[in-house]
């Protein structure tokens, strides 16, 4: 894969892994709240070797992208970023969201025409969340700021807060969605501010305003759940379908929130199939 730099709002810059041609499809994927880029890592290079143009986004203030200067981590802004990258590409992409980025997708997919997005892939996100597992997340989140003093207490931390993924034997993944402070200790690759700061993601999202965008989306949608989740329940999915006329949803088993960590081959399947209908979908309506 190749690293480039994107331009987001206010000429923040946003770092990006992007693997295949750039000629083919683009699919745009974007990572939830508190990961990085490489939470997708495994999908781009199967999206690349499967004839896609990957393009893997560190959201600001995750990764190796710019941190906000001004701490401006609201919704609008991570909505305008995902228009701006949209913007530089040469023909329509498939969106990639999970959570976080899932959210941004839905809103900038909403506010652009039919021909402007050619497909939407909604990973464990759905407008209608459940408040408990939302909570248990930022818990998470605000447990760590201060850091950790090795691997091992950050692979603790991890299994705790996932006791459905098998604990890791080698923490080289892991490693990559943490930086090093100037301390020695290790921390979340994240602006803090994006959980303390006044201008957070939550500050202007409610369940009404996202319902709104979901039915103004007209790209085929999917949703992909983890079938442990404590984010989407079974309720939310089928709120969610409702407002997506013609929108699915698939179920990964032994997945929670974080389905691609937790069932990795599984969901880049599924990806790969939502991708090819697409194709098969654009044949047909071209012979017809």
């Amino acid at each position: 894969m190749e690293r480039q730099y994107l331009t987001g709002t206010n000429g923040i810059r946003l770092a990006a892994d992007v693997a295949g041609d750039p000629s083919h499809q683009p699919v745009v994927m974007l990572h939830g709240g508190g990961q990085t880029r490489h939470s997708w890592g495994a999908l781009a290079r199967v999206l690349g070797n499967n004839g896609y143009y990957a393009v893997n986004v560190d959201m600001r203030g995750h990764g190796e992208s710019e941190w906000c200067p001004d701490s401006d981590y609201t919704l609008d802004r991570f909505v305008e970023d995902v228009h701006q990258i949209l913007e530089n590409l040469t023909q329509p992409p498939v969106l990639i969201g999970a959570s976080l980025g899932g959210i941004s997708s839905m809103i900038a997919a909403a506010a652009r025409e039919a021909d402007h997005i050619r497909g939407l892939v909604l990973v464990d996100i759905v407008p209608k969340m459940e408040v408990e597992g939302i909570q248990r997340i930022r818990d998470f989140m605000l447990a760590h700021l201060n850091g950790f003093d090795s691997m091992e207490e950050v692979v603790d931390a991890v299994s705790a807060y996932m006791p459905q993924r098998k604990r890791a034997g080698n923490s080289e993944g892991l490693r990559k969605n943490l930086r090093q402070g100037e301390d020695g200790r290790l921390y979340w690759h994240w602006d803090p501010a994006l959980m303390v700061g006044e201008r957070t993601p939550n500050s202007v999202r409610n369940v009404d305003r996202l319902r709104d965008a979901a039915r103004r989306i007209q790209a085929p949608t999917l949703l992909v759940r983890g079938k442990m989740s404590d984010v989407v329940s079974e309720e939310g999915v089928k709120d969610f379908l409702e407002l997506i006329p013609g929108s699915r949803a698939v179920d990964v088993s032994g997945a929670g929130h974080m389905v691609s960590g937790d069932q990795n081959d599984v969901f880049n399947d599924a990806i790969l199939d939502f991708l090819a209908k697409l194709d098969q979908r654009e044949k047909s309506a071209v012979l017809s």
